[in-house]
């Protein structure tokens, strides 16, 4: 059962991670659109982002949750190893990340978001420094 639960967590946190790289980058484009008011653009990046959040982000998050809570309640004597405490709390941050990512969505969708393309440029490098660490913690069980 733990292998089932695991392997359905790791294709659920690929696909949660596509999003989160993705979501950010269209919000690169969608900036850029809006500042040579490209209306058009503008519209068409409204719809992917709403598709994008609600179709596969977001149930892909609930599910890395769901199925990562499972293999800790097969395996509870991970919760005293410190690689754990520190991969959760990087998922904790992801989860936040993924919030903050609804912010700037409701922003767009309203044409209130004032940051640059820049800005997301760098806001969506977070997930890759995230994935990194959290990957080597789970293989690599360091501590």
């Amino acid at each position: 059962m733990y292998l089932w639960i695991k392997a359905l967590h790791l294709i659920a946190m690929v696909t949660w991670f596509a999003a989160l790289f993705y979501l950010p980058r269209l919000y690169v484009y969608h900036a850029m659109a809006r500042d040579r008011g490209e209306q058009q653009a503008i519209e068409h990046f409204r719809v992917m982002e709403r598709k994008l959040y609600r179709g596969i982000m977001t149930p892909s998050m609930i599910a890395v949750l769901v199925f990562g809570g499972g293999m800790l309640f097969l395996t509870p004597a991970w919760l005293g190893q410190g690689w754990l405490h520190v991969k959760l709390l990087l998922v904790a941050l992801l989860v936040a990340y993924h919030h903050v990512c609804l912010i700037y969505l409701k922003q767009f969708a309203a044409g209130r978001c004032t940051r640059s393309h820049v800005f997301f440029r760098w806001f969506n490098e977070l997930p890759v420094i995230a994935l990194l660490a959290i990957v080597l913690l789970a293989v690599l069980k360091p501590f």
